[in-house]
This record gives C-alpha cells, sequence and structure tokens, in this order.
C-alpha cells in the first residue's frame, strides 16, 4: 500500500482529514488480505511503519473504527477485526429519534417508514415461495403464545420480534435479520425514553400477525403484503397517539 506520510504531514491538511484517511487506510489493509472477523491485525508499530503515520493517528483511527464495530480493541492483546454489526447504525439512529422534541410526531415516523418498506418488500418475497409447513406451524404457535399472553395481561415484545425473525428466516439472507433487529431495538429503546405504552389493544396485534400467516397458506402474495400493511399502520397510528399524548 501507498505511503501516506507526505500527503498526512503536509501543513495543510486538517487533523479531522488525516483520521478519516488513517481509517479508510486501516480498512483497506483489512480488505487486501482477506482477514475475517476475530482475525489479529498488526501491531500499532507495524500499522505505523506500513502507514507512514504516528502513533497517535494509529490510535485514533483504531478507536473510531472500534465505534463502527469494524475493529476490536482488546487490551493487553491486541486489535482484531470486528464483527461489522449494525449496533452502530442502532446507536445514530436513536439519538437522531430523541434529539427531536419529544412531541414531534415524525420523530419516529421516518424510522417506522423504512421498516414498513423493507417488511412489505420482504413479505411479498416470502409469500411468492412460501416456507415449509413447519414454518409454517411455528409462526402459528407464536401467534398463539401472544395471544395468550395478551390475554393474560402480559406484554408479548419478544414474541412479536420472534415472529417477524421467523417469517424471513426462508429467504437465507443474514443481513434482514440484523438490520431488523436494528430498527426493532430503536423503537424499543425510544419507546422505552419516552415511556410509551404498549398496545391497549393486544388482540388486535395478535389478528394482524394471525392474518399475515393465514395469507401465506393461502399463497396469496397480496393478501399477505396487505395484512403486513395493515399491521404497520397500527404501529404507527399508536405511535402518534403516543407522541401526541392521545390514550
Amino acid at each position: 500500500m501507498r505511503r501516506m506520510s507526505d500527503e498526512l504531514r503536509a501543513g495543510g491538511v486538517r487533523q479531522p482529514r488525516v483520521s478519516h484517511q488513517v481509517q479508510r487506510a486501516v480498512m483497506q489493509l483489512i480488505l487486501d488480505a482477506g482477514s475475517r472477523p476475530g482475525e489479529l491485525l498488526p501491531t500499532e508499530a507495524e500499522l505505523m511503519e506500513t502507514l507512514g503515520v504516528s502513533r497517535n493517528s494509529v490510535r485514533e483511527a483504531l478507536k473510531a473504527l472500534q465505534a463502527l464495530d469494524i475493529v476490536e480493541i482488546r487490551h493487553g492483546y491486541g486489535t482484531y477485526v470486528g464483527q461489522g454489526s449494525l449496533t452502530p447504525l442502532a446507536d445514530g439512529l436513536t439519538f437522531r429519534t430523541l434529539v427531536r422534541p419529544a412531541d414531534d410526531a415524525h420523530a419516529l415516523a421516518d424510522i417506522l417508514q423504512l421498516r414498513e418498506i423493507l417488511e412489505e418488500g420482504l413479505i411479498r418475497r416470502v409469500a411468492a415461495a412460501p416456507p415449509a409447513d413447519d414454518v409454517l406451524d411455528q409462526l402459528d404457535s407464536i401467534v398463539r403464545k401472544m395471544g395468550e399472553a395478551g390475554e393474560a395481561d402480559e406484554p408479548f415484545a419478544g414474541l412479536d420480534r420472534e415472529f417477524h425473525e421467523t417469517l424471513y428466516r426462508s429467504l437465507g439472507n443474514e443481513l434482514i435479520p440484523q438490520l431488523l433487529g436494528a430498527f426493532w431495538n430503536v423503537f424499543n429503546r425510544v419507546a422505552g425514553v419516552r415511556q410509551w405504552s404498549s398496545d391497549p389493544a393486544p388482540e388486535v396485534t395478535v389478528d394482524r400477525h394471525r392474518a399475515i400467516v393465514t395469507a401465506l397458506r393461502a399463497r396469496d402474495v397480496a393478501g399477505a403484503q396487505e395484512a403486513m400493511a395493515t399491521h404497520f399502520r397500527g404501529i404507527e397510528k399508536r405511535a402518534e397517539q403516543e407522541t401526541r399524548g392521545v390514550q
């Protein structure tokens, strides 16, 4: 890799730009080496020599990359390739939402809209090639447990999340549960901070999930997509009511 000494030491280059360049250089080193998550990276001294930058520049870059889960710094052991999770994305979206006024009805609408668009597209793919009967039976079982929890006046957010994760598992895309999980975590964290209550009519939520499974069993692509849209309209309406203080 081209040494960066001359460019980084030029008097006209500001420190933030230097740090960004070093971050990109470290990421490129990882890609060029074909390193996998959990593999040990070169030492600070080796990175200094390879990139031609100061120890401070290397350390600042590694700290920034650790915040993005691109590297993992294990003090006393070294620096390793990170998992590249979507945790930083969830943290950023949570902050972006919470920094807006508590009575801003649109504070969470953008995130909900993105998740709705994503899930409506995903459910169309699932319905076009329905999951095996055992998966549909598993979804029915989750819905039944949701209903039982609702009747007992118990929260069932965990079951709700399990339903959506199970729903898209047949697509075999590992990024889907990570992305949906990020959106899910943002919603729950914001709801917790804003002290939003749960849906006052859990049986409605249960019925909407049951409608999704019914459409899948019937191989009704349009019906499955409409059931998902109806489900999200309920979430959006409830979030708006809570934001405006309407119970």
